[in-house]
């Protein structure tokens, strides 16, 4: 397969808008869900408890009025629940709001100003990037209004302009915290890069440019572009940032932004994030709209492209739309697609089932711990929660919990906890 020149940007800058770190309360506890898709960016919940059933009237112990619909998810770390909305229809006022965990109480919001309209998707309203905290701070990526950190109350510690991302169908990448350092996706678009940036400063790290990049089509005509979240991944000891780009995967070293190698042969529409099984040394990755899946091998000292030695199986037909991402539970991945649940071996790419949803998945996969076993949430666009068994032998369902309203936004789970977020609400749910 052919290779692709990258351009590396190292660069330390400083921030436009710097203020000293505050103390705040204690750091993200094991139970909280910090980050897009929890505490591993695997969508797995280290909880043993969560509520099955729910209704409008059923185990809702509050929700609270947003005022935008929006596709980010809620995150939660302590008594403090994070989300990210737009505050006017086209995207001029970007807002960072915070609530009580205890009674869904609005602590306090942040808006970031920004006065160019910019185009998106209707399916993808503005702030669709959902935050990332570590108890102590809380940061929002804006795309073009910036990378922006905050304690937990609310105070403003320091802002990021990583310059324009614009794309026909907007940006949805949500930011990874991973020790002192947030990895951002800067894309879809023209301009594509992963970067890495102090969590203290605001100081930019590295920054590593994607070639190939455009604000709708190719050079072929194919619609393209990377909205999936960085996941970083350990190999033989090693850790790696994974990303994929469109048509391909890329590792990244995490010190200093080096491609250490690529694996090809996904689709141009890169939605859903890698899923790695670091116990099985392999990972996969799900293009959307048609586009192809691969599994790949994950070892230590792969470089360049690895495309011939490490790609395990592509597969090219019966493809409809992915734009959520799945969970790998040992050797299987259950994945949302459009209009159905599937489950696939992870090794060889085989469906293995699959379960038709009225109206379709775009919600990432959560699963909870339940016994010896696990079982898997699942939301619909129409709001629907799809709570089934991780059971590779078939389709197990154990509830469907309907909200009435849409949504595309992932449940976090923490403490026994389900917090959903929906066009005009965010929910706390909680089994009694």
């Amino acid at each position: 397969m052919p290779t692709h020149p990258r351009t590396h940007v190292a660069r330390r800058l400083l921030p436009f808008a710097f203020a000293a770190l505050s103390l705040a309360p204690a750091a993200a506890r094991a139970a909280d869900w910090p980050m897009f898709r929890g505490p591993d960016r695997n969508g797995v919940s280290p909880d043993a408890k969560a509520p099955v059933t729910w209704g409008v009237d059923q185990n809702v112990k509050w929700k609270a009025a947003l005022p935008q619909p929006g596709n980010s998810s809620p995150v939660v770390a302590g008594d403090r629940v994070f989300v990210t909305c737009a505050e006017d229809r086209l995207g001029m006022k970007r807002g960072l709001f915070c609530f009580a965990r205890a009674d869904g109480k609005p602590l306090w919001s942040r808006t970031v100003a920004y006065p160019e309209k910019e185009p998106t998707h209707a399916t993808n309203p503005y702030c669709a990037a959902s935050p990332a905290t570590d108890g102590k701070v809380v940061v929002a990526w804006h795309g073009s209004a910036g990378l922006h950190c905050y304690d937990v109350d609310g105070k403003p510690l320091w802002s990021r302009d990583l310059g324009k991302i614009r794309h026909i169908w907007g940006y949805a990448s949500s930011p990874v915290i991973h020790g002192d350092v947030i990895y951002v996706n800067g894309g879809p678009g023209a301009r594509q890069f992963l970067a890495a940036v102090d969590k203290n400063k605001g100081d930019v790290l590295w920054q590593t440019d994607e070639p190939g990049g455009a604000e709708d089509k190719d050079a072929t005509g194919k619609w393209l572009g990377a909205w999936n979240s960085p996941v970083v991944a350990k190999v033989d000891g090693q850790e790696q940032v994974l990303m994929a780009m469109p048509g391909h995967v890329n590792a990244y070293d995490p010190k200093s932004g080096k491609v250490l190698w690529t694996c090809a042969g996904t689709g141009p529409l890169a939605y859903s994030d890698v899923l790695v099984s670091e116990a099985e040394k392999a990972g996969t990755a799900m293009a959307g709209y048609g586009g192809a899946a691969i599994g790949f091998k994950l070892a230590a000292g792969s470089a360049g492209d690895v495309t011939a030695t490490n790609r395990l199986w592509q597969a090219t037909k019966g493809i409809q739309q992915r734009v959520g991402s799945g969970v790998v539970l040992g050797t299987y991945v259950y994945v949302p697609n459009e209009p159905y649940i599937g489950c696939y071996e992870l090794l060889t790419g085989k469906e293995v089932w699959r379960q038709p949803v009225p109206g379709g998945c775009w919600s990432s996969i959560t699963a909870v711990h339940d016994g010896d076993g696990y079982r898997l949430y699942a939301t619909s666009k129409p709001g629907v929660t799809y709570v089934f068994a991780a059971d590779p032998a078939g389709y197990k369902q154990l509830a469907a919990n309907d909200l009435k309203e849409p949504t595309n936004s992932t449940p976090a789970v923490s403490d026994g906890q389900v917090f959903l977020r929906t066009a005009g609400h965010v929910w706390c749910i909680e089994g009694k």
